[in-house]
C-alpha cells in the first residue's frame, strides 16, 4: 500500500526499509537449440518509468509485476542466443551473460544465506565474505547458472515485526489460535518480507552475480519462519500462522520464481499453487526442484500434489538428460532415529525436535524417503539417464552416496552456509558420529556419507560453496571453503 503521493509510508519504528531501487536481477526460464529464456527483475520507486532492456532482439520493455510499499517490481522476458555468451543492456550497462549449452559450462550452488538472529547487524565485508569470493569468481570464469537451495531470506525477524505477532510467537504453540487476525498484522508481515527482500537482494556481491547469472531459486523454512511445517497444526493453522505463510508465500513468488502472486509458475506443473515445485530444462540437463515447505505437515513433507508435480518432473524429463534434484534437505544422511528419540526423554531437547523432524531421514517421514529415494534411483537403474542430488540446510559440507543396481553411485553434495556463521565444532562431530552407522533405507542400496577430498572429517563446519562443472559429457564437483580453500575435484 502506497501513500497519496505514491511514496512508501514510512517504516514502523525499529523495523528497517528497504532501498527503492534494486536489480537487474536475472532469472533461468530453461532453453532449446536455439534461445535461452530469461527473465529479468528490477525494482524502482512507483511512478518512475523503468529503462528498456536492450539485446539483440532490440529493446525490450518491462512489465508490471506488483506496486507495493512505494515501489514497483517490474520483469523483462527476452531471450538470447543459445550455446554461447551472449549479454543485454540496461542503464547503459551492458552485462555478459554465459548459456547453459555451452558444451563446457559451470553452476555455482548455495543455500543459507543468512543466520536467524541479527542478520541485518553483522558487517556486509563479513557477512558477505564467502559471497564476494563467489562473485569475484563468476568474473573470472563466469557461471552459467546460479542454483540457490534454500533459506535465500532469513525472516525469522518476522517474528517482531507487530506486537501482536510477538504475543503470538511468546505463545505455547498450541494455543496460538487465540490470537486475532488484523489488517495491521497483515500489512506488517507482508511488508517486512518485501523490504528484507530488497534488503537481500540489495547487497553488492549478490547484486553482482545477479545480474549476470540466472538463478533457480527453491524455497525452505527460513525463507518463512524457522521449522515452518514441522510444527503442530494448531500453530500453523492460527489465524496468524496462515497470514505468516500466506505473505511469505506471495513475496517467494514475486522475489525468488519472478512471477505475480496470482499467477503458478509456467515451469512448474500444479495449476492449483498448492505446490510450487518446479523443472527447467536446457539441452540435456533438467534442473529439478521439488518444494519441500508448502504442504510440509508434522507427519509430511509433501502431500499428495507435490508428489504428482516431483513425478511427473521426471517422467517429462527427456531421455538421457542430467538431472540436477535441488532438495533442500539432503537426500542422503545419517540416522536420526536415536537422536530423535533423546529429544522425546532428555530435559531440554525437544527445542530441536523440529530441526529433527525437517529431514527426510525423519523416522516420521521414513515411508515418504523411501519414496523419494526409490524415485531417484529408478531414474539411473533404469538407463534413462545420471542424476546428481544438490542440497543444503544443515550449515555444513558434505557428501553422499548411493549404490544403485548395477553398480553405479548417486551422488549427493552438500553446501550449505554462504553466509550462516559456522556451527561449533561439536555439531559435525555428532553428525559425523550418526553417519558411521550408515542406512539402507532401500535395499541393496547402501548409503554412506563421505568427506569432502582431503577434509579430515566428515562434515565440514565452514562457510561453503559449491561448484560444478561439465566438460563435454564428463561432470565434476569442487568445494570452495572460507577457511581451507578450494577442494580437490570429484567425478559425478
Amino acid at each position: 500500500m502506497t501513500g497519496m503521493n505514491g511514496e512508501a509510508p514510512p517504516a514502523p519504528a525499529g523495523k528497517r526499509a528497504g532501498p527503492d531501487r534494486i536489480g537487474p536481477v536475472l532469472f533461468a526460464q530453461g532453453g532449446d537449440a536455439g534461445r535461452d529464456r530469461l527473465r529479468a527483475l528490477l525494482v524502482c520507486p512507483a511512478g518512475e518509468t523503468p529503462p528498456t532492456i536492450v539485446t539483440d532482439e532490440g529493446e525490450i520493455a518491462p512489465m508490471v509485476l506488483v506496486e507495493e510499499f512505494g515501489r514497483t517490481v517490474h520483469a523483462y522476458d527476452f531471450s538470447l542466443p543459445s550455446g554461447t555468451s551472449s549479454g543485454y543492456e540496461i542503464d547503459g550497462v551492458r552485462y555478459p551473460v554465459t548459456s547453459p549449452a555451452m558444451p563446457d559450462m559451470r553452476i555455482g550452488y548455495v543455500s543459507c544465506n543468512g543466520q536467524e538472529e541479527g542478520d541485518l547487524d553483522r558487517p556486509i565485508e563479513e557477512r558477505d565474505a564467502v559471497w564476494q569470493r563467489l562473485a569475484d569468481e563468476n568474473l573470472r570464469d563466469p557461471f552459467a547458472l546460479l542454483l540457490q537451495g534454500g533459506d535465500q531470506l532469513y525472516a525469522d525477524d518476522v517474528l517482531r515485526c507487530h506486537p501482536e505477532v510477538e504475543r503470538w510467537e511468546s505463545m505455547e504453540k498450541t494455543e496460538r489460535g487465540a490470537v486475532a487476525l488484523t489488517p495491521e498484522i497483515t500489512e506488517a508481515l507482508r511488508r517486512f518480507y518485501f523490504e528484507r527482500y530488497l534488503i537481500t537482494y540489495d547487497r553488492p556481491a549478490f547484486a553482482s552475480l545477479a545480474a549476470r547469472v540466472p538463478s533457480i531459486m527453491m524455497w525452505d523454512d527460513h525463507d518463512i519462519i524457522d521449522g515452518w511445517g514441522s510444527h503442530p497444526a494448531e500453530m500453523l493453522d492460527s489465524p496468524v500462522g496462515k497470514e505468516i505463510f500466506a505473505a511469505a508465500r506471495e513475496m517467494f513468488l514475486i522475489f525468488q520464481l519472478a512471477i505475480r502472486p496470482d499467477e503458478t509458475p509456467a515451469t512448474g506443473f500444479d495449476t492449483t499453487g498448492t505446490n510450487l515445485g518446479t523443472a527447467i530444462r536446457y539441452p540435456g540437463l533438467s534442473v529439478i526442484s521439488p518444494d519441500l515447505r508448502s504442504e510440509r505437515r508434522l507427519e509430511r513433507v509433501m502431500g499428495e500434489t507435490g508428489w504428482r508435480v516431483l513425478e511427473r518432473a521426471f517422467e517429462e524429463t527427456p531421455r538421457g538428460d542430467r538431472i540436477l534434484v535441488m532438495s533442500s534437505v539432503p537426500a542422503l544422511g545419517p540416522r536420526l532415529s536415536w537422536a530423535e528419540f533423546a529429544a522425546d526423554i532428555l530435559p531440554g531437547s525437544n527445542e530441536y525436535e523440529d530441526d529433527l523432524r525437517d529431514q527426510w531421514q525423519s523416522r516420521t517421514h521414513r515411508t515418504e524417503w523411501k519414496r523419494f529415494l526409490s524415485l531417484l534411483a529408478g531414474w539411473e537403474e533404469s538407463g534413462r539417464g545420471e542424476l546428481t542430488v544438490v542440497s543444503g540446510e544443515i550449515h555444513l559440507a558434505t557428501r553422499g552416496e548411493m549404490r544403485l543396481k548395477g553398480g553405479s553411485i548417486m551422488h549427493q553434495l552438500v553446501a550449505s552456509g554462504i553466509s550462516h556463521p559456522a556451527p561449533s565444532p561439536g555439531y559435525p562431530r555428532m553428525l559425523g558420529l550418526l553417519a558411521r552407522f550408515g542406512e539402507s533405507p532401500l535395499k541393496g542400496r547402501k548409503i554412506r556419507i563421505r568427506p569432502l577430498p582431503g577434509y579430515a572429517t566428515t562434515y565440514a563446519g565452514e562457510r561453503n560453496y559449491l561448484v560444478l562443472d561439465r566438460k563435454g559429457t564428463a561432470w565434476q564437483a569442487v568445494w570452495e571453503l572460507e577457511e581451507t580453500g578450494r577442494t580437490a575435484p570429484i567425478a559425478i
